[in-house]
């Protein structure tokens, strides 16, 4: 048996590596021994809560969380300052933190979930059509996406948008905060409706649709490699969170693409994501584009490519239906999992925050199907089943393409967590659902970005070394309903009668 950590003589002691994910609702930091891999501890600090349609907070409230991230990681696993050699951050997506000149925030981040951008997104559509959006960046721009925020900021705080000298999404700043150094990676580019993952280049042309006065080439970071070394800690940095001040820092990643490299994902895997949103991917080597742009081409965090598509509404829709009925989340599962599974039961199209994929900013949730019969275990199966439903429309949408989805189904997230949701999942997949033998897969692949970077190695060889396990989590039930049911969703998540107006 290896001797703890804390254990160990200070000339002994372990080099560690940090895997860092600042996601919506906390920051957590991995810690695992930059040799062997094993994770050593995670610790999380939340972040404030945001409620779309308007979704913004102040990026100093990430690094607040960061620094006592890192302190409750340190004291939990018993380590020095000295030992943590290595740092990569993961991070939501898409969300723009607007820099002047002197480096210092203009404004709250908006992140990915706030659809306030949907007008400037729409406009954007006007001026180029959708087939070249999906042609020179392989997505549809849509409120997401960074470039509608960048108009947005634009079109309603023009004194304040005089002043920005940098865009940054989330975890550049947090590096940026680390390093210094404006830099990004190429799945986090490839997220801001400006870059193209096939070629790795800015499309600058795309941002002078939105100012074409503005040089653009100065005011974003630099795209590096899957492996490139960012920077090292600043002597700030080292001091405020506890680590070497020799510290190496790789080039981080989108959270689900850290997630992927955490996981071990390889190509023909389905992975589910349920979490404040709820994402299903998998990773190819090759690109893969549709005419509709519904599922987003973008780059992994090691070299390839991760077709993925993005809804809004995850496990918010269950959390709001705890509230309703006045159950906590065991009672909400223990409702669904022993509910009739009538043909004609409810379904519900979880819209409630609008939509991303199918891009629907307005839509509102509508739950189709009551009768009499109606109680609480439908509502609450329904819930569930909309959510997955909306996931499953998605893994289709993927396999159009001719990409392979049949090998291993893993589900992660919070929402993993739920023996409601992983029945739900193999129900209406009608496979068996995988759970990994660690939870916190995003920041641990980001830590095999920190442990490539130290050691010199490739993502994806650390990555095969450092794997979790997989254990079967569902085992699909027979349902001679689902066809029926699966068809009354379609219609009504089609159906756009309940949505709001659209505004300017």
């Amino acid at each position: 048996m290896s001797p703890r950590i804390d254990s160990l003589a200070p000339a002994e002691r372990a080099r560690v590596v940090a895997g860092v994910d600042t996601s919506t609702q906390s920051t957590t930091v991995v810690l695992r021994d930059a040799e062997s891999g094993a994770v050593l501890t995670s610790a999380s600090a939340p972040h404030p809560a945001t409620f779309p349609p308007l979704s913004e907070q102040d990026p100093a409230a990430w690094w607040d969380a960061l620094v006592l991230a890192f302190s409750r990681a340190r004291e939990a696993a018993g380590v020095d300052p000295e030992q943590i050699v290595a740092v990569s951050v993961a991070g939501q997506c898409h969300g723009l933190v607007a820099l002047d000149s002197a480096g210092a925030v203009i404004r709250p981040a908006k992140l990915w979930n706030d659809t306030t951008s949907a007008p400037d997104a729409e406009h954007l559509r006007e001026l180029l059509a959708p087939s070249e959006w999906i042609t020179r960046t392989g997505t549809v721009v849509n409120a997401a996406f960074t470039i509608s925020k960048i108009a947005w900021f634009k079109r309603t705080e023009p004194a304040a948008y005089a002043r920005l000298a940098t865009v940054l999404l989330p975890h550049d700043w947090i590096t940026f905060r680390l390093t210094g150094a404006f830099v990004t990676d190429r799945s986090e580019a490839s997220g801001t409706g400006y870059f193209d993952a096939q070629r790795n280049v800015y499309d600058y042309d795309l941002l002078a649709l939105v100012d074409a006065e503005r040089d653009w080439t100065t005011a974003l970071p630099a795209v590096l490699g899957p492996e490139q070394l960012a920077g090292t800690v600043t002597p700030e940095a080292a001091l405020a969170l506890g680590i070497s001040p020799l510290a190496v820092v790789g080039p981080g990643a989108g959270d689900q693409h850290a997630g992927a490299v955490g996981l071990g994902a390889r190509p023909g895997d389905a992975v589910v994501v349920l979490g404040t949103s709820g994402v299903v991917y998998t990773v190819t080597e090759d690109p893969a584009t549709e005419a509709e742009g519904i599922v987003n081409r973008v780059a992994d965090a090691a070299g390839g490519f991760q077709p993925l598509i993005c809804t809004l509404n995850a496990a918010k829709v269950t959390d709001t239906v705890a509230r309703i009925l006045g159950v906590d989340h065991d009672e909400l599962g223990r409702l669904a999992l022993e509910s009739r599974r009538r043909e004609d039961r409810a379904v519900f199209a979880t819209y409630l925050d609008g939509e991303r994929t199918p891009d629907l900013p307005n839509a509102r949730g509508v739950l189709s199907g009551i009768d009499a019969e109606l109680d609480r275990g439908e509502f609450a199966l329904a819930a569930y089943e909309g959510v997955i439903f909306g996931l499953v429309r998605g893994m289709r949408r993927i396999e159009r393409l001719g990409i392979n989805l049949g090998e291993r189904l893993i589900v992660i997230g919070g929402g993993a967590a739920s023996p409601a949701y992983r029945q739900v999942l193999a129900d209406l997949t009608g496979r068996p659902v995988l759970l990994p033998d660690e939870r916190e897969v995003v920041g641990m692949g980001a830590a095999v970005q920190a442990a490539a970077v130290l050691h010199g190695t490739t993502i994806a060889a650390q990555r095969e070394r450092w794997a979790p396990g997989l254990h079967e989590a569902a085992l699909p039930r027979p349902d001679s309903t689902l066809d029926a049911v699966w068809n009354r969703y379609l219609t009504t998540a089609d159906w756009r009668g309940a949505d709001r107006p659209a505004t300017a």
